[in-house]
């Protein structure tokens, strides 16, 4: 090579460094979540954060609450700039997946999954490092059957056909607690794995004698069930929902009121089977969930405005569930008064 290509070259290369050092912050910014959430909350920095909170298919309640909170923390960031994005999922045992491998910051989940994860039993392959941060609306649940099905207990059920939900959703979590209370396992009777909708559908031909259905009051699967058959509301047995709600801290008692639905001739004294609530890693900056929390806490009546499950934001927010809650959700539910500091001892009991 002649000394002018050498130069040529020795040129081209100071430049092309030029233009590398120029872009290298950018293209250093485009790393996962780890890097997505640095600084935000501290308000160090005015450069947007990334942030996503995994939820579940569309159609169900957590796509449409978390798309409501991710919502109303963007409106009001109040200098933190940061991006919340609501990231569909399969649902509560991925998004706990997800949060493990950091590919999310935070998620929507079953109080009753995140539960056993947290201590690597019912299935899970090892105790997931979770942290609750806000718990959300209660997850009120319960079998039903056709008035003329015959079934007229949970004990009933051995022998038949029933929809326990979806396949891989984790409903056995808490449903084999409540079937076992019941002295009845998942082996007494044939299970069957289908959406709430598609539950109803099965009940109405007779392919299934009766159905796990439930969420918020009221839910419309069920209020679709009753619009069309006459529809019997299976009861817990007294000693064994005393039972389950001694043992389990996600269970919860909860009365659905007879006006709820048209089938109820009384209030109906049922289960919290397991709240959605909001969960994070142990790992997730403190300053973060403080300002996540304390947005959301602050601006419930806008989340209200866009799903009702915004009503329960209150003294709520920090129902106890046997899931660890994060220092930073603690931090401002103490400021507010609404934290027991008892609770701090017995909070993963």
């Amino acid at each position: 090579m002649c000394i002018r290509d050498r130069n040529q070259s020795r040129t081209l290369c100071v430049a092309l460094c030029w233009i590398a050092l120029l872009f290298l912050p950018s293209w250093g910014c485009s790393g996962g979540s780890s890097d997505s959430t640095e600084n935000v909350g501290g308000g160090s920095s005015s450069t947007p954060k990334y942030l996503s909170i995994g939820t579940a298919p569309f159609g169900g309640a957590f796509a449409a609450v978390g798309g409501a909170v991710s919502e109303v923390l963007n409106a009001n960031q109040g200098g933190k700039s940061w991006t919340i994005q609501a990231q569909g999922t399969k649902g509560s045992r991925e998004n706990i997946r997800l949060l493990d491998r950091k590919e999310i910051d935070f998620a929507m989940s079953n109080a009753a999954i995140t539960y056993f994860a947290a201590r690597g039993e019912s299935g899970w392959d090892k105790k997931y490092d979770v942290r609750a941060v806000m718990t959300l609306a209660p997850n009120i649940a319960m079998f039903i059957t056709k008035a003329d099905s015959g079934v007229k207990a949970i004990a009933d059920l051995k022998g038949k056909r029933v929809v326990v939900g979806p396949q891989g959703a984790g409903f056995e979590m808490f449903l084999g607690p409540i079937l076992k209370a019941h002295s009845v396992t998942y082996d007494d009777f044939t299970p069957l794995n289908t959406g709430q909708s598609d539950a109803v559908d099965l009940i109405s031909d007779n392919s299934a004698a009766a159905a796990f259905l439930g969420g918020a009051v009221p839910t419309s699967s069920i209020v679709q069930a009753c619009s069309t058959h006459n529809i019997h509301f299976i009861p817990f047995e007294e000693g064994a929902k005393t039972e389950l709600v001694k043992n389990y801290a996600f269970f919860q008692p909860a009365t659905i009121p007879k006006d709820k639905y048209s089938d109820l001739t009384a209030d109906f004294h049922g289960l919290n089977v397991g709240s959605m609530h909001i969960i994070t890693t142990a790992q997730t900056d403190e300053q973060l969930v403080y300002d996540f929390t304390k947005t959301i806490y602050e601006n419930r009546a806008q989340v209200i405005e866009k799903h009702p499950a915004g009503r329960t934001i209150k003294k709520n927010a920090a129902l106890q569930t046997g899931v660890e809650f994060h220092p930073g959700a603690i931090r401002f539910y103490r400021e507010i008064g609404i934290w027991r500091d008892s609770a701090a001892s017995n909070q993963g009991d």
